[in-house]
């Protein structure tokens, strides 16, 4: 997903870098025209904290982070993390049990094994040798969580790896910043997760972009009209392995001990949370073209699957906000409602 570049009157763009891409945010309304260049220059600092915030805690790349601090700790032992880590930690299990396993939060030794993660880009033969065909015992039921003093721990050595959720929660906390300064109107967006809050500076609501799921450029599909929620997209067209004639997408499957192979191509999640949203988007792209709308269904989400049909793209919408001849959707009804 992209946010739209079409200039407009009485808006302000800020925007940075974090968690290996870059994050940004689009301001209007009365309250962002009245702000001075110190206003802004504090809003960017404060956006950027959040998201700093959220990689400092949640990332598989820095040693130091609060997840790979835990992933260090002794099978069996409590730990106690940040709050914001413990949240996504709780959604992820949460998540993962409602998909029956799809959502995977211990797939970290996987994504290492298959060149993914902060260990290289060269895939392990040996380790994707002893883990392919494997089935992964659920995350719930190997994680242990303490609500109360915002403790975990691992009944199993599993490397936990919340890149399927940690950036949805980050635009959550981008959006958080805004309204605490008094910002209704907003577009934030972190790779390809995004969050829209009241509308653009004409009155209408913000529009995005859904992507052709090409690997070898950046299209369009259609485009979405987004007014108090968030939507979140997993694919397999930005990040994947060669192996032989292979292409073989990041996003793993804990059934099959590797990567996901379905014809789905990618799978975008409406919601108000855009954790929820991230979350949701990769355990419907692991769950594959069939299931996957299926789970959708099931649990009450609005979800827009692109499916390969040779050469060609099929939609396959599940959900009210999807409704209609054009993937057009606000707050649960189309645009301009």
């Amino acid at each position: 997903m992209s946010t739209e570049s079409e200039a407009a009157p009485a808006r302000q763009v800020l925007n940075g870098a974090t968690m290996g891409t870059r994050w940004s945010a689009i301001l209007a309304g009365p309250a962002a025209r009245d702000l001075t260049e110190a206003d802004l220059a504090g809003l960017r600092h404060l956006l950027q904290a959040a998201v700093d915030r959220v990689d400092g805690q949640m990332s598989t790349w820095k040693p130091g982070s609060d997840l790979m601090r835990l992933n260090r700790a002794a099978v069996g032992s409590w730990q106690t993390v940040p709050a914001e880590l413990f949240r996504v930690l709780q959604a992820g299990l949460r998540i993962g049990r409602l998909s029956e396993g799809l959502f995977h939060i211990g797939v970290g030794d996987l994504v290492t094994a298959w060149g993914f993660g902060a260990a290289g880009r060269q895939p392990d033969t040996g380790r994707i040798t002893a883990q392919l065909g494997h089935r992964l015992k659920p995350a719930h039921e190997l994680v242990e969580i303490d609500p109360g003093n915002l403790r975990v721990r691992r009944h199993a050595p599993m490397a936990l790896d919340l890149s399927g959720i940690a950036k949805g929660f980050a635009a959550d906390e981008m959006m958080r910043v805004l309204a605490g300064r008094g910002i209704a109107d907003a577009l934030v967006s972190l790779d390809g997760e995004l969050v829209a809050r009241g509308r653009r500076p004409d009155g209408t609501a913000w529009t995005v972009a859904v992507e052709r799921p090409e690997h070898d450029r950046r299209a369009p599909l259609g485009m979405i009209a987004l007014q108090d929620g968030a939507v979140a997209t997993s694919g397999d067209y930005r990040h994947w392995v060669e192996i032989g004639r292979a292409r073989l997408s990041h996003t793993m499957d804990p059934r099959l001990g590797g990567p996901t192979k379905s014809r789905l191509a990618s799978v975008s999640v409406v919601n108000p949370s855009c954790m929820e949203a991230d979350g949701w988007a990769t355990a419907l792209l692991v769950a594959g073209e069939d299931a996957g709308p299926a789970l959708a269904r099931a649990q009450g989400l609005d979800a827009l699957f692109l499916l390969r049909e040779g050469a060609d793209i099929r939609q396959h919408r599940v959900g009210r906000v999807f409704d209609g001849p054009q993937p057009l959707i606000g707050a649960g009804a189309p645009a301009g409602a």
